[in-house]
């Protein structure tokens, strides 16, 4: 009798090695056989036409079983064995995907021939396909039809199947694939482009043969198909057409696939083919429940220069691939933390055209804002007809000097996806706004009373242009707009240009109230709002160039002053980056709303939850002296904290979330805070800072 323990791990190819029994087989397949089937699917060429790789998936995999052992009629008398756990791998399922991945290769490999000798499951009369994914499944799809079957392979081990790396290769080695660790290489790169996304997409209906959609085939031909004898010699004729398929003799040499580096080249071919070059139609972004850079449309009197976007797909494909020091001569820019690595699938175009002096290509993929801007020729100018406004741009490549900025924007939502920068000049900044954007205007943060002004927007969405701050911060503009009804977003909301693509989202979480829940990050378009943004507005100089993607004003605390010198309020300023760090500054502000906020000395990590929905808590303190000339060390912690110590120059202890004490001396005090159920809270940062006089 052989026992499921006889098997080694099921996560290591030799595992599959020892052949089950045709039950064990059998009961393993037909409980996995949507998976198997979908693997064998993805390895098949496109190329076999979806009705023929549909039937060529299931026949592999149902004809597995005839490798499999005799199972033994002595097997049932020696009793029965303990079957693995449903839904669990096992040995058998082990055995069953390293055979299916071994007969997918030899198939793919000689397609004809291999499929000529499988003739079930035969279907006369229909032509089965599976069901139509979405964008992200055709791209997929897409990009993985210009690779070998080899790296198909690897992807849907490593994806849908979930293997390491290292077990994905002993398989692939073991059904013969003679550089798997090369293969591999290229599949990760595939799966890094994709993204977290991968595994999802390969579940949709784009790679599902057990869920088809049937249609028939040759109406109209069997429609005059009257006489019998007609109808026999068509049988006849595809009897003997079978016959000679069955008869041909097997090349004596399977054909060498195609190189990792060559399947690589051919998708970056694609990549920068502009007839591949993805096109959202205009109106999905109102009826849709994805409202992201996916949904924005392609804009601009450019779209249909295809010269145009040549030059900007080519332009990104060499700057960002591996030139071994050829010179481009196209300028790179790219923010922090963005990938700066060449396209591997079509991206999708969303605008095209002239602005400020340059032709302006912008493309999404996915991941990343990809913006190409080269100067405007007089053959451009000829070839698109919206007229060009403004100066050359500051900033914008010189006569002849292409250049490509690459910018994360992974997550976009309907605030942070909702406008991009796509030019600069001594006039201002030009914006992309997204289709779903109804309102837009410009407002200076450092003057809240003063209305917003109305921007002009052009039929393409751009809008005029919206001046930068000054270095003396004597003013700092910002985008107020509000979304359209049409997404039941109706609201208005914030965005301030820091240098990048895309611009910053300004939110705001009010001081806690006198028995008030705790409150949520909001937008910053009340009264409220933007009288606290006007003292902070300075502080976002400090984050150009930072790949800042939202920032959140939270004033956690408020205190009121001794000797009868008015209210401070306590604030922590998050600015979080688009790959999920954050960075703080904590800081008081005196009663004066013109003075500006003195920042508490503390750490200043650049990945911290402090601030956030996941630190809550914070507490911190500093010397202030009073108009008296007085000095008193103060003191104030979130709304949680229920009692404050003091040590070391100061010794203090109060109960509730504010401290403040006489102080006739200077040095760091060490702060601890009570929070129930949380013990002991640190505070943030000791200082000398005197805010008297700010």
């Amino acid at each position: 009798m052989q026992s499921h323990e006889t098997f080694p791990s099921t996560d290591i190819p030799h595992a599959a090695s020892q052949r089950p029994g045709r039950n064990e087989a059998e009961a393993a397949l037909v409980e996995h056989y949507p998976r198997l089937v979908r693997l064998a699917h993805l390895i098949l060429p496109p190329s076999l036409g979806r009705h023929r790789r549909v039937l060529a998936a299931h026949a592999l995999v149902q004809k597995s079983l005839s490798s499999a052992a005799p199972s033994r009629l002595a097997d049932a008398a020696d009793g029965p064995t303990v079957p693995a756990q449903r839904g669990e791998p096992g040995p058998v399922l082990a055995w069953l995907r390293q055979h299916v991945v071994s007969a997918a290769l030899r198939a793919a490999g000689r397609p004809r021939w291999s499929l000529g000798r499988t003739p079930f499951p035969t279907v006369l009369g229909l032509r089965l396909f599976p069901g139509a994914g979405g964008d992200d499944e055709l791209v997929l799809e897409s990009t993985l039809a210009t690779v070998t079957p080899e790296v198909r392979a690897a992807f849907a081990l490593r994806v849908l199947e979930g293997l390491t790396a290292q077990s994905s290769a002993l398989l692939l080695a073991a059904a013969g694939v003679s550089a798997p660790e090369e293969v591999l290489r290229v599949a990760e790169r595939i799966r890094s482009t994709v993204g977290r996304d991968a595994e999802s997409l390969l579940h949709g209906a784009e790679f599902d043969p057990c869920t088809v959609q049937a249609r028939p085939t040759d109406l109209l031909r069997r429609r005059h198909r009257t006489r019998l004898t007609a109808l026999a010699a068509a049988v006849l004729l595809a009897a003997s057409t079978t016959a000679v398929l069955a008869l041909r003799p097997e090349p004596s040499e399977r054909p060498a696939p195609s190189s990792p580096a060559t399947a690589l080249a051919a998708a970056s071919a694609r990549a920068a083919d502009p007839g591949l070059l993805l096109r959202t139609p205009a109106d999905r972004w109102s009826d849709t429940a994805r409202v992201d850079l996916t949904q924005w449309p392609a804009r601009g009197a450019g779209t249909g220069d295809t010269a145009l976007l040549t030059r900007a797909l080519t332009a990104w494909t060499q700057v960002t691939g591996d030139r071994s020091g050829d010179r481009t001569g196209v300028r790179l820019t790219v923010t922090p933390d963005t990938p700066a690595s060449p396209p591997a699938a079509p991206a999708r175009l969303l605008f095209a055209g002239p602005v400020d002096g340059s032709a302006v290509v912008l493309l999404h993929d996915g991941e990343r804002i990809i913006r190409y801007a080269e100067p405007l020729s007089g053959r451009d100018e000829a070839a698109i007809s919206e007229p060009t406004v403004g100066e050359p741009a500051v900033g914008e490549p010189a006569v002849g000097e292409p250049a490509v900025e690459l910018a994360r924007a992974d997550d976009a939502d309907v605030t942070t996806g909702a406008a991009v920068a796509l030019s600069r000049t001594p006039r201002g900044v030009r914006f992309l706004l997204a289709p779903w954007i109804d309102e837009s205007a410009v407002r200076d943060l450092r003057r809240p009373d003063v209305p917003a002004q109305r921007l002009a927007v052009s039929e393409f969405g751009v809008t005029d242009p919206v001046p930068q701050a000054p270095n003396d911060c004597g003013r700092v503009p910002a985008l107020q707009v509000r979304s359209s009804t049409r997404i039941v977003e109706d609201h208005s909301f914030l965005l301030a240009d820091l240098g990048e693509l895309s611009p910053t989202h300004l939110t705001w979480t009010p001081a806690p109230g006198t028995g008030a829940p705790a409150r949520q990050p909001r937008e910053a378009t009340s009264a409220a709002g933007l009288a606290a943004w006007a003292r902070s507005a300075c502080a976002l100089q400090e984050l150009r160039g930072t790949g800042v993607r939202a920032v959140n004003r939270w004033e956690f605390a408020q205190q009121s002053l001794p000797e009868r010198a008015g209210r401070a309020t306590w604030t922590c300023t998050r600015a979080e980056n688009w790959d999920g760090r954050g960075r703080v500054a904590v800081a008081w502000e005196g009663p004066d709303a013109r003075s500006r906020p003195v920042t508490v000395p503390g750490p200043a990590p650049e990945d911290t939850a402090a601030c956030s929905r996941f630190g809550q808590h914070l507490l911190a303190g500093t010397y202030w002296t009073a108009p008296s000339g007085a000095r008193y060390y103060l003191a104030a912690g979130s709304r949680a904290v229920t009692a404050i110590t003091a040590r070391g120059p100061v010794s203090a202890t109060g109960r509730g979330p504010v401290l403040a004490v006489r102080a006739n001396t200077t040095g760091s005090v060490r702060l601890t805070g009570t929070v129930p159920g949380s013990g002991e809270l640190r505070g943030w940062g000791e200082g000398e800072t005197d805010p008297a006089g700010s």
